[in-house]
């Protein structure tokens, strides 16, 4: 593999030293509630992207025990709406006056997904939206489309998320953006796929059932857009943007802490790829969380999304992986600078005067 330094091209989010803000250059809140995750990005327009000025991300697991019940839990609800305060704590310290937050599939699944979207706008300020699949795969698109090279006429965008798994099918022709053809998206997320198999170990049988049923969903959308054989012509660049590719490239760079810079665009070879995986398949619990850059709260989630990964990499088996530390929130941000969002703009928060 080369280095990770040629290959990556200038993340659109980059991070730099705090400095006081224009009066007239306007900062932007995006952010996107997940299964797992919450995670919010503040940023500022600059050379026809946005740098980072601030940012949050916490483990809250809202769609723990959601499979099961159906529902969100009070407990999880209750986490979610703590880290949602600090978010909003940031934006109105800050003042930002262009703010979007999503919430994606917990939301969409749960029973109660409105009736906590009410409680997060009563009990924070934060106006939460609920988006389809559809716009998921979308805003992933936007704030990961930089990563995607115009050498490839075909790209294949995955995100692993804790309650769904999203692939988009990508036209990237040259000199034009990158256009979503389809999205699939599956209901198996590393949150679900937990509670269903645990945390600890996963014998091989367990590993291969996970394979075959997300397998049965990715082969049809494979003969319907003719995949397999734009991977077999080398016609596809592939993407994968979650916790769990951000994991394995810090992995793959012998990080001891985290370094966005350095893993944001890095192109890792298949057989790492697969050899990283099947080795968190062996591996127990207490293991994983001695690793760098996994910890207590991603030992569990980190087996479950090699799991998803496998069957990805064993579906379409392209040369290499670009990892993209960017998503949603990315997306949402350069949608908002851009004016395609313009109507969903808020006050830094609804109850501000």
């Amino acid at each position: 593999m080369g280095s990770d330094h040629q290959r990556r091209q200038k993340p659109q989010g980059q991070r730099r030293k705090h400095r006081r803000r224009p009066a007239d250059v306007p900062e932007y809140a995006a952010i996107d509630l997940g299964t797992n995750s919450c995670r919010m990005l503040i940023g500022r327009p600059c050379d026809g992207g946005f740098f980072v000025v601030d940012g949050f991300s916490r483990i809250v697991r809202l769609g723990e025990a959601l499979a099961e019940t159906g529902a969100l839990q009070e407990t999880a609800m209750a986490r979610t709406i703590e880290a949602l305060k600090i978010c909003a704590e940031k934006i109105k310290s800050r003042n930002v006056r262009h703010v979007r937050a999503v919430a994606t599939a917990a939301c969409r699944h749960a029973d109660n997904g409105d009736a906590f979207v009410k409680r997060v706008l009563a009990e924070t300020g934060l106006e939460l939206t609920t988006i389809s699949a559809d716009d998921e795969a979308q805003l992933t698109l936007s704030g990961c489309a930089p990563l995607l090279d115009t050498g490839h006429p075909h790209g294949l965008l995955f995100d692993i998320g804790g309650g769904s798994t999203e692939i988009t099918w990508v036209e990237t022709a040259a000199n034009q953006t990158p256009r979503s053809l389809n999205v699939l998206s599956i209901p198996l997320g590393v949150v679900t796929l937990a509670e269903s198999y645990g945390g600890d170990l996963l014998c091989a049988n367990q590993f291969e059932e996970i394979i075959e049923r997300l397998d049965a969903d990715l082969a049809p959308f494979s003969t319907s857009n003719g995949i397999c054989s734009a991977v077999a012509d080398n016609q596809v660049q592939m993407i994968g943007t979650s916790g769990t590719m951000t994991t394995l490239g810090a992995l793959h760079l012998g990080l001891t802490r985290y370094d966005r810079s350095r893993v944001d665009g890095l192109s890792i070879d298949m057989a790492h790829v697969r050899a990283q995986s099947a080795r968190f398949s062996e591996l127990d619990c207490q293991t994983r969380e001695a690793m760098p850059c996994i910890g207590a709260g991603r030992a569990d989630l980190m087996l479950m999304g090699c799991a998803v990964l496998a069957a990805i990499t064993r579906r379409w088996p392209v040369d290499a992986i670009r990892v993209a530390d960017r998503g949603i929130r990315d997306g949402l941000i350069m949608e908002m600078i851009a004016g395609r969002s313009s109507t969903n703009d808020r006050k830094s928060l609804a109850h501000a005067s």
